[in-house]
This record gives C-alpha cells, structure tokens and sequence, in this order.
C-alpha cells in the first residue's frame, strides 16, 4: 500500500518518537532526524524515572488531559509488547494553605481519581525518611506513578526501526523549510510533504520567534543512595513531592532498578542546551539546601550523581504546539511536565497533520486552554 505521504520530524526525543509513531499507525513515511545518536543521552527525554500523575494542582487543563495521557501510554505498551509503567500513587505534604489542593480535589473529584488525607500520626509511621516537622497535612492520590523513559525510548527506536521509519542519527538541522516541507542537516536537503520540529531544547535555533514564548532552562537534578535501614521504606514508597515555599522538590523511589532521583520545579531560566550536562556547585545549591530539611536523618544518605539537563519553558507552563507555514508544524512541549503527556503529544500532533482536527484546537489543548472534546 502506498505511504500517505512522507514526514521529516527533527527531533527523536519522546515528542518526535511519540508523533512518529502515531503517524507510522496512520500510514505515513517517517524520517527522524536528531543531532546526537539515537536515542540521545543528552536529550531532555533521556532519565531513568519520570512523575505521571492526575493531581495538577490549579492547572485544571492538564488534570483533564491526563486520562487521554494513559490511555495512549496503555496503546504503546501493546505495541511495544512492553509496560514501562510502575503505578505507585503520589504523596504530596502541605506546609501551608495552597490553591493546588483545591484545583487537584476538584479536577480528581470530576474524572473519579480517588485521593484522600492522611493523617499526621500514620505519616510519620508510612514515611520515617521524611521530615514532616513543619508539614500541615499529607494527601494521597491514585492514577500515579512512575514512567521509565530509558526504557520508552529504547522501545520507540526499536519498533519504529522495525516498522520502516528512517533514522538519521548525528545528523544536525541547520535549517527547515516550512513552506516545501524540506529541511538541510550535514549540507543536505531532504524533502518530504511535511516537516516536524519537535528538537526540545534546541528548538529555538530552528525556530527563533519560539523564544518570544519559550525559553531553554538548566534544571539539576540528584541520584541517592538511601540509608540501609531505610531501604524498605524507600522500596515500598510511592512518587511524593514536597509541596512548601522553601522546601519544594519532586522525589522518585529507587524501584524497578532505578535510582533514588530528587529535584525540583524551579525554573533558572538560563543556559544553553549545548553546554556540558556535569552540574555545577550552582546547579545544585538549592537542591543541596533544600535535602536536609526535607530527608530525615539526611547525613546518612550518599550521593551518586549530580546531574543537569535542558528543557523549554514558558511563562505560564503551557506546552506549544502550532503551524510554522503551510508544510511544518513546531512541539514545544515540556515546562518541567512534558514526558507524561509525550505518547498524547505525538497523537495530538498526528491529528494536526493529518487534518483530523484543525490545528487551532489542537493548539489550545496542547496549551491545556481546551478539553478534547469526546
């Protein structure tokens, strides 16, 4: 059967992965092309754990993206012959009055995701390697857990590979031409019907008018060892995030193999996604004071890597998705919350491309400004 068409896609992190794919289903040509290999250890896709989860505090939109968000993940493991997801439920401790619980218990409350307080006295028996010293109030939610994206994009590769789509590895885009629907990598032109910038954090350097609304932000990221009386403990524990003013970070457990991870949701806002991915004393210094009021009994823990890596972000966290002429289209998806949502992502970009929905809606819900209308 003859290809719908043919579409270059910049970019085989899991948003040009992930539109590959549900083009590849749709019947389309597929060539991916990414500067480093594929995958590439330095993409922004690239991690052992990734957070999925339902609560989203006041950022409504994506709460109710996010039921479509699994259901794409569950479509890909069948593809993949392969479930990279631990469910594991979310933790959250409050120190202070906050409108995410109010945004996050209303969203759960509409899509039927069940979340419940836990008592102070039962978190303190559930969670000994936490310092709940100041913390108010500990909420649980279900429809969470752990992505693995090493294991995701391996996957990707592998099954795109296996399904006719075209990699061209160490290949780095100088140019795209949205009105042909080409593009020039190494001093060469290739020409599709469609092309597809979807390069994270290099997005830019193809796409210069995306830095009006986005911009590459250097985040940092800690792997510990725990303590090995605290060994149980850590195996048995869900993805929790430290919600206070002075205290925020994100932790993922060391299960399924992988490592202790600890960071957190604070823009820098700086940087350059060509710069060495080693973290710096800066990098880390928020990170650095932040562990010991949050880990009990903090001295007792090692650390194994500091490490710190690029993604886009925008003013309000939105992703973007939109036309760049007649024959291209631009994902800038991420904000610190991009991996989750990646499978839809691509579904979403497909729809565009394909024409099964106008680009201007597909617009508004990658923005989280729009439901998908059932």
């Amino acid at each position: 059967m003859a290809a719908k068409g043919k579409v270059l896609i910049v970019g085989a992190g899991i948003a040009g992965l992930s539109t590959a794919w549900n083009l590849k289903r749709r019947g389309y040509d597929v060539e991916i092309f990414d500067r480093g290999p594929i995958p590439n250890p330095i993409s922004s896709s690239w991690d052992e754990h990734r957070i999925t989860r339902h609560a989203y505090g006041e950022f409504e939109g994506y709460a109710h993206l996010m039921p479509y968000a699994f259901k794409m993940w569950d479509r890909l493991w069948k593809d993949l012959g392969a479930t990279h997801y631990e469910p594991t439920g979310a933790t959250y401790f409050i120190h202070e009055e906050t409108p995410w619980y109010h945004g996050t218990s209303t969203a759960l409350t509409e899509m039927g995701v069940r979340y419940r307080d836990i008592p102070l006295a039962k978190a303190e028996h559930r969670f000994p390697m936490f310092n709940l010293e100041t913390v108010t109030r500990v909420v649980e939610t279900d429809g969470a857990g752990m992505l693995f994206p090493y294991r995701i994009v391996r996957g990707l590769v592998n099954f795109l590979g296996a399904h006719g789509v075209t990699f061209h590895a160490l290949h780095q885009v100088s140019a795209i031409d949205a009105e042909k629907g080409s593009l020039t990598a190494n001093g060469k032109t290739f020409t599709g019907d469609y092309v597809v910038v979807a390069a994270g954090a290099w997005a830019d350097k193809l796409v210069p008018e995306l830095r009006q609304d986005a911009m590459p932000s250097r985040q940092a990221v800690i792997f510990l060892a725990p303590p090995p009386e605290l060994t149980d403990a850590w195996r048995e524990a869900g993805v929790m995030a430290d919600l206070g003013d002075e205290t925020s970070c994100y932790v993922l457990p060391p299960r399924r193999g992988m490592r202790l991870k600890i960071g957190d949701h604070v823009f820098t806002r700086r940087g350059d996604a060509d710069e060495d991915r080693r973290a710096t004393d800066e990098d880390v210094a928020r990170l650095m004071r932040v562990l010991p009021k949050v880990l009990r009994n903090y001295e007792g823990y090692q650390i194994l890597e500091r490490k710190a890596c690029f993604y886009t972000v925008t003013e309000d966290e939105h992703f973007i998705q939109k036309p760049l002429g007649p024959k291209g289209w631009l994902i800038s998806a991420c904000s610190g919350h991009g991996f989750k949502l990646g499978a839809l992502t691509g579904e979403l970009a497909a729809q565009a491309i394909t024409g099964e929905r106008p680009a201007a809606e597909i617009t508004e819900i990658a923005a989280g400004r729009q439901r998908i209308a059932a």
